[in-house]
């Protein structure tokens, strides 16, 4: 028996692949799925089942495509509709793999078709879990995941996770493994903890949802404090319940090379542009109006909030970059990408074309201009809860994910002063507020983490309660 974590850092998202006695199981695939293809064929053994743990709101499954290239069957638990041929299980039902066997323990809450999968070894003992988006390390899924549904509201799916929590999980052995679907920094539950994977007796001493709580605790602390869902959740989730576009065909029109004039000609019709260098390099020279999203953070997850997944897109990337680009954005459901600037950003420039910088300071300069400064202000682009922390002293707050909704709250006529956590954020704001017409911005290096440590800068901190 071999079990696989697929680990998927940009959008915290873990796939799993299981192998027995000559056959694979696929668990929640990403939209890219020739990996799970090429791990089968090193191995000279087939994909018999791939098995979804529900309707995944926050990247677009690669269960359609997989499907079509291996002959397996789709797997949903109890509940599911969907647009495209697949098996729905019943609640219990056993699934045979090799020399072990994967049964479905259908735990909705965080959606109605939730199903955990739970693996039997070759001596018919439980040895882990796959539990998706219903309980993660540390953390359950959100229950407010309703999609306009008038007979749900988040209390009704909290109590229902609330049961299958008690009486489908909690029952395991300690010792059985917990394998989700997401780590940290998924927007699919609250506050999700460090590690990928646990076991239930660590989640039932450490995980607050796995308490012993009455349903009525229980409920209050699951739906409270939930940001809202970014809009592109239920338009993923839609795609994975009805089907969308092959990978193939968004990789024919993405991965087009586009001379300067078919980029012109694209930029003057209103696509996108997202340049995914660094947003070191970003900020020393970038093509007018484009928005910069780097490869080295969460990228399709911010393109994904920030812009409607329909939106023609080109792309500027580092030399080599461009598939890595395209594959990102695919995985999140953008599928109009045109193709990408031949050459990268140098072409821009080396045709005697204007571009655009962007002016990033240091805590010294915050400092002086929150001391002197007469018409300045500061902008923090990070979360309500980042904020709540800890934040400078008089600065206006708005996240980098509703920036684009409020760009009337900041003054073309002042200098902005923008920072997050660590520098990411703040170029992806600096850079859209720049394709809106705001040139008096400055990103500042470092972030929160440097400003705090300035002992210069006036910062407000939390009273202790």
């Amino acid at each position: 028996m071999k079990i696989e974590q697929i680990y998927t850092s940009c959008l915290a998202q873990s796939a799993y692949y299981i192998e027995s006695n000559g056959e694979i199981a696929i668990i929640d695939p990403i939209r890219d799925y020739q990996t799970y293809i090429d791990k089968a064929n090193l191995s000279g053994h087939t994909i018999k089942y791939i098995f979804e743990t529900h309707f995944h709101a926050d990247f677009v499954s690669g269960h359609i495509d997989l499907s079509h290239a291996t002959g397996a069957p789709i797997i949903y638990g109890p509940k599911a509709e969907t647009g495209f041929e697949a098996q729905i299980a019943t609640d219990g039902q056993i699934f045979k793999l090799g020399n072990i066997t994967i049964t479905a323990l259908h735990t909705p809450g965080h959606t109605p078709e939730s199903t955990c999968y739970l693996l039997k070894d070759e001596n018919g003992h439980d040895h882990c879990v796959f539990t998706g988006d219903t309980l993660f390390v540390g953390d359950v899924g959100r229950p407010d995941l309703l999609d306009g549904n008038p007979d749900l509201n988040s209390e009704i799916m909290a109590a229902w996770l609330y049961d299958s929590l008690n009486t489908k999980l909690k029952p395991l052995a300690d010792s059985v493994l917990v394998y989700p679907a997401h780590g940290p920094g998924s927007a699919c539950g609250k506050s999700l903890g460090k590690e990928t994977f646990s076991t239930i007796g660590i989640q039932k001493s450490t995980n607050y949802a796995m308490a012993e709580l009455s349903k009525s605790e229980f409920i209050a602390q699951v739906t409270e404090g939930i940001s809202a869902p970014p809009d592109y959740f239920f338009k993923d989730a839609k795609l994975n319940k009805q089907g969308y576009t092959s990978m193939s065909s968004i990789e024919m029109h993405g991965l087009k090379s586009l001379n300067l004039e078919a980029f012109e000609t694209l930029k003057s019709e209103g696509a996108l542009i997202i340049d995914s260098r660094d947003p070191l390099v970003f900020e020393n020279g970038f093509v007018p109006s484009s928005i910069n999203i780097g490869l080295n953070g969460q990228f399709a997850i911010w393109a994904a909030t920030l812009f409607e997944l329909d939106r023609k897109i080109i792309l500027i990337c580092d030399i080599g970059q461009e598939k890595e680009s395209v594959t990102r954005l695919a995985r999140v459901g953008f599928d109009n990408i045109a193709g990408f600037l031949e050459g990268g950003y140098d072409t821009w420039p080396s045709a005697g074309n204007r571009s655009d910088m962007l002016i990033s300071v240091d805590t010294e300069e915050l400092y002086l201009e929150q001391k002197h400064g007469k018409n300045s202000g500061v902008l923090d682009v990070r979360k309500a809860s980042e904020y709540d922390q800890g934040h400078v002293e008089e600065t206006e707050f708005l996240t980098l994910a509703t920036l684009p909704d409020h760009f009337d709250k900041i003054d073309k006529d002042k200098d902005v002063y923008i920072y997050c956590g660590g520098g990411y954020r703040s170029v992806i704001a600096c850079s859209l507020l720049k394709a809106n017409g705001y040139h008096k911005v400055y990103n500042v290096y470092g972030g929160y983490g440097a400003i705090k440590q300035d002992e210069r800068i006036k910062i407000v901190l939390p009273t202790k309660s």
